[in-house]
């Protein structure tokens, strides 16, 4: 099988409009790692990522006819944008159809290429039917983003691109994940000539489909797909990268939110460029199993496989990266509520540790309880011995560096309570993000229960985040829960959550 793909990568047809991009040391991450670090610029394609390659060859395989019934796509971004060039340069009518969720910057980036775009469903799942069911209809040619020998053979020239740029030996090159289509054609041509390179996986801990099907030893479809990192939510790994995969992958690395944000600023460190979360995912899975494993004085590679993120979401992703790097600790402290507390406070901290946030708001007479964020260093137990330091001095301490309520919410809600009578249930949700979306969460929440509180904030990414309170009889909580699943949003109950008993109960 090998063989067959390894031919099919040699005679892949994308030089026509991709470029053999180049592989950039990353001299910085390289000293902090004791690594040599070496980052594969798939940013730089013209629509800045890596699907040029599989859009194009799988293209050019095209009979005439096939052309001429015009092509489809259901894409949430980056292969809809390599699909809209390779039609263009072919003079062959696209069509592509997009989740509505899909940011502006990429849908107005398909038409720009001359495609004709659709915008149906608020998830992938509703697209791909829906171009499905245009495929039955109008006779459409259908171009899959990567679950299709040609895509996996275009998507492979990266790896053969980086044999031939850098022949010294190389421990692992490190690849994002998201339905198989470049993991699977990079191992393909690596492992068929240096099967002693490591080839490692990476996905978002909670869209990681490859991962769950290397241990089920099948494909599986997971139940939810996390869309922080939009350019890997694939809910099933694909039938023909999995033949691969299962055999030729060595290992899948999982990556959270935080993670994923400090690494799009490491790459911007290295090389300027401003990454994708799913285009950082394989540097920040990179950065994981050097410290797993404490390997040292190797070659490692990763791919950036793309750079097409809303300017709206940078914020987010800034405000994450100091986590990610586990250079900020998030606190509940409680300290006396009477003056120079604070003084005291700052002091038992010390002046190598900055605060990074400070909330407060006077809630009792005889204790403040104050959200911190504090710097700490992120290599050894710096956070723990800050944690140890309060708790020796008396401070009372709950640590909610890892809390995604306290992080999305707490940190900007500093005002009152609710009394402890008041029924008072807390959920976060998680909605699809477009115009007119937070009045449509807000029809179907209904009214038989009072809201008591409600934080919603834009951070630019393809899903809302809100908060909410509900004033819920005594007994009713089953029923209420009955009517949330019914909505079908996301939701999680966060009524025992310690940051909101801390700061909000």
């Amino acid at each position: 099988m090998l063989e067959r793909y390894v031919k099919k990568i040699l005679q892949a047809r994308v030089y026509d409009v991709a470029l053999e991009t180049p592989l950039s040391e990353a001299r910085f991450m390289s000293k902090r790692l004791n690594n040599q670090v070496w980052i594969k610029r798939e940013d730089l394609q013209p629509v800045y990522s890596f699907k040029i390659r599989g859009a194009y060859n799988k293209m050019a395989q095209l009979t005439q006819a096939e052309k001429d019934k015009g092509v489809i796509a259901a894409s949430a971004g980056n292969h809809a944008q390599g699909l809209a060039m390779a039609a263009k340069e072919m003079g062959v009518k696209a069509t592509i159809v997009m989740p509505r969720i899909t940011p502006d910057i990429k849908v107005q980036a398909v038409r720009a290429r001359g495609a004709r775009v659709i915008l149906k469903g608020d998830a992938f799942g509703e697209a791909l039917e829906h171009a499905l069911e245009l495929v039955a209809e109008q006779g459409y040619t259908y171009v899959p983003p990567y679950d299709d020998p040609d895509v996996i053979a275009g998507q492979g020239t990266i790896g053969m691109e980086i044999l031939h740029q850098h022949p010294d030996p190389i421990h692992a090159i490190f690849v994002p994940v998201g339905g198989g289509g470049l993991i699977a054609g990079v191992a393909a041509y690596v492992k068929y000539l240096r099967p002693d390179i490591k080839i490692i996986g990476v996905e978002a801990e909670d869209s990681a489909c490859l991962k769950a099907a290397m241990e089920k030893g099948r494909r599986v479809v997971l139940d939810q797909v996390g869309i922080f990192a939009e350019g890997v939510a694939v809910a099933q790994i694909g039938k023909e990268p999995f033949k691969i995969c299962k055999d030729y992958v060595d290992e899948v690395i999982t990556i959270n939110t935080d993670e994923m944000c400090a690494a799009v600023k490491d790459i911007f460190e290295d090389t300027r460029a401003v990454s994708e979360p799913s285009g950082a995912l394989s540097l920040a899975g990179l950065k994981k199993y050097v410290e797993n494993t404490g390997i040292s004085d190797t070659t490692l590679i990763c791919i950036n496989s793309g750079a097409n993120t809303n300017f709206d979401r940078l914020q987010h992703i800034a405000e994450r990266t100091e986590l990610g790097e586990k250079r900020e600790a998030i606190l509940a402290v409680g300290i006396p509520e009477r003056p120079g507390s604070f003084k005291n406070f700052c002091k038992v901290i010390g002046r190598k540790r900055m605060v990074t946030e400070f909330n407060y708001r006077y809630a009792d007479a005889e204790q403040a309880q104050i959200y911190v964020g504090i710097q700490v260093k992120p290599d050894g137990n710096d956070r723990e011995e800050l944690i140890h330091a309060l708790l020796e001095a008396e401070y009372p301490v709950v640590d909610l560096t890892d809390n995604e309520l306290a992080k999305l919410h707490i940190r900007h809600l500093g005002g009152g309570r609710t009394p402890s009578d008041s029924n008072e249930e807390i959920y976060r949700f998680e909605f699809p993000e477009r115009p007119g979306a937070l009045l449509n969460f807000l029809n179907h929440l209904g009214h038989d229960w009072n809201i008591s509180l409600f934080h919603y904030r834009n951070h630019g990414a393809a899903y809302g985040r809100v908060l909410v309170g509900l004033q819920i009889p005594n007994g009713d909580r089953a029923h209420v829960e009955e009517y949330l699943d019914k909505i079908s949003y996301r939701y999680w109950r966060e009524t025992d959550n310690p940051a909101y008993q801390l700061f909000l109960r």
